[in-house]
């Protein structure tokens, strides 16, 4: 079963968002071992400084490494992703987890930034930069859409009516 951990920065204070984000892990459960970490977002002033912003980017990427499984493979949500298809995704999971029987990959961890997105430095770790869209969205909303999104590729991959 595929190993995929969400690494996510700031926490889903939101009912509506943790309703949705539960629904979708627990959908999930038939499919794969997820994990979702939450770490906390690094406070900043009401207007902050761009230096402000970096160093707190900055922390939040050293958080980021500290929680990072072992042989993982990371996709950073970014704006300067690539934009994919739900069908894309789905045979680039699949791949990933064909890699993952022959014991290339051990999981797949999905990169999610807290309200001023991700340092630099762990983007440029990313094995893979994902975009959701070139719209902006609330983080917290970016993981519920990334869990249903995929949630829909383990959909296509199973052949199921889900994705029309």
């Amino acid at each position: 079963m595929q190993r995929i951990t969400l690494l996510c920065v700031g926490k889903l204070k939101e009912k509506f968002y943790a309703e949705a984000a539960a629904e979708y892990a627990k959908r999930l459960s038939r499919y794969c071992k997820l994990e979702i970490v939450e770490l906390p977002e690094e406070r900043l002033p009401e207007d902050p400084s761009l230096a402000q912003v970096e160093g707190a980017l900055l922390k939040e990427a050293e958080a980021l490494r500290r929680k990072l499984p072992p042989s993982s493979r990371l996709i950073a949500l970014c704006v300067e992703g690539q934009l994919r298809s739900s069908e894309d995704l789905a045979r680039t999971m699949a791949a990933w987890a064909a890699g993952a029987e022959r014991g290339l990959e051990k999981r797949l961890v999905f990169l999610i930034g807290g309200s001023f997105g991700l340092h630099p430095s762990i983007k440029a770790e990313a094995w893979a930069k994902l975009s959701m869209s070139p719209m902006t969205f609330p983080h917290h909303l970016a993981r519920v859409m990334l869990l249903e999104q995929i949630y829909r590729a383990c959909q296509i991959n199973g052949g199921t009516r889900y994705h029309k």
